[in-house]
């Protein structure tokens, strides 16, 4: 009897189900980490519906976001775009898609642990951790400074008090970011998207005043359709021994 092959983000998805769907609010173990970060390190563009053609330039005359092939075409896109793939109360998954030159402001994942990778192209992230409980304005340390951060870069995670929880992204090229976010924002339940300016401090290397700021006029980020493969989200998880970490 011939086994259906899952795709990588369905298996992705299954992952973040078996590990955040537990109904347990404990914190990530290391294997969990390094278990999710296997996964997200085997994804590629094409595996998220994405025409991610890297440094090389486009091919073909293809100036539409979206192509006959069924694939958003990141390098047509002109302005930051979110692609959503899935989100529930526990956790989501998603991609942005920069233009080269592009930035996501200064902006904070408030208890939150993220997991990125970089997709294709590169980027340049700047993050930082409060010194002290999180707040809206206060000491911060550096934690990543201009940092250039790409394809072949193991995923990142950070967590909330630690791993640069406050950061920034400018596109170096136009590039693409998986990330998985638990749990999801949610004005509702105290979890905003807050932004802020960094205010360094000449006498005191490493360190920086973070103070909140208004929502970037200029910050203008569009949607463009899921065309991956289809996503079977269940209820229950299903015993497979590829779900072991």
């Amino acid at each position: 009897m011939e086994v259906a092959v899952r795709s990588k983000v369905q298996r992705l998805y299954d992952a973040c189900a078996s590990v955040f769907l537990t109904g347990e609010d404990e914190p990530l173990t290391l294997a969990q980490i390094r278990w999710l970060q296997s996964i997200l390190d085997g994804v590629g563009p094409a595996d998220v519906g994405i025409d991610g053609y890297g440094d090389e330039g486009p091919r073909g005359d293809e100036r539409s976001p979206t192509s006959r092939r069924g694939l958003v075409l990141g390098h047509a896109l002109e302005k930051i775009t979110y692609i959503h793939i899935h989100e529930c109360q526990d956790f989501s998954i998603g991609v942005f898609c920069f233009p080269a030159g592009a930035t996501m402001p200064l902006h904070d994942h408030p208890g939150m642990v993220v997991l990125t990778k970089v997709l294709y192209g590169s980027v340049s992230w700047n993050a930082y951790d409060w010194v002290s409980n999180p707040r809206k304005n206060g000491l911060a340390k550096v934690v990543a400074e201009e940092r250039i951060l790409q394809a072949s870069t193991r995923t990142s995670v950070l967590f909330p008090r630690s791993g640069g929880n406050i950061h920034s992204f400018t596109a170096l090229t136009p590039c693409a970011i998986l990330d998985v976010l638990t749990p999801p924002y949610s004005d509702e339940l105290g979890r905003p998207s807050t932004y802020y300016i960094d205010i360094p401090i000449p006498w005191l290397p490493g360190f920086c005043i973070l103070e909140e700021t208004e929502l970037p006029d200029d910050l203008v980020v569009a949607g463009a359709p899921y065309l991956g493969p289809e996503l079977i989200v269940v209820d229950e998880e299903e015993d497979d021994d590829d779900d072991m970490y």
